[in-house]
């Protein structure tokens, strides 16, 4: 039984071409909301968000990331950080990586949802990356980028890929 949510998750695409329509701040915010709807251990809530919608910030930006330059045509890139100040303490302290890659997922399908298209582009684990964005967006020290997510209205349809693939799951034991 397919039904609207699920929908929105087999048909989720990555959408690298965006056309010159501006994705309003109250969509944005509702992607925003819908990532923060996400789980989180111990509901932390690590996470934190930078919408970059100036064109010379996106370009700089976009820059940051070597697989992102298309970034820079987007409506608004989405910048999803953890805030080790809300992350777990001690060992735990890494679950941060989790919690902003739902929150991600969660902003990914509500784009879907909603006709928009959007991509993950990491940015977490390269130094490179990090510190570059850390930089120029002045992210205060306890602030770590994890994604960018470009986000805007598609140039055109695209198919989608059927991702299941049965052999991967196992029950009971491997």
């Amino acid at each position: 039984m397919i039904n609207e949510t699920l929908d929105s998750i087999f048909n989720r695409k990555s959408f690298r071409k965006y056309s010159e329509k501006t994705v309003d701040d109250e969509t944005l915010q509702l992607l925003i909301d819908a990532a923060m709807q996400a789980p989180s251990a111990v509901n932390r809530q690590p996470w934190e968000f930078v919408v970059i919608k100036d064109q010379e910030m996106k370009e700089k930006v976009a820059a940051c990331n070597p697989y992102a330059s298309f970034a820079k045509n987007a409506s608004a890139i989405i910048l999803v950080c953890g805030n080790m100040e809300k992350a777990l303490p001690g060992p735990s302290q890494i679950m941060w990586v989790q919690d902003c890659s739902a929150a991600s997922e969660n902003l990914l399908i509500a784009a879907q949802s909603l006709g928009l298209g959007a991509v993950w582009t990491g940015v977490y684990p390269s130094p490179e990356r990090m510190n570059a964005l850390e930089e120029l967006l002045n992210l205060p020290e306890n602030i770590l980028p994890l994604a960018m997510i470009p986000v805007g209205y598609p140039e055109s349809e695209k198919s989608t890929h059927k991702k299941v693939n049965p052999v991967t799951v196992h029950y009971n034991v491997w």
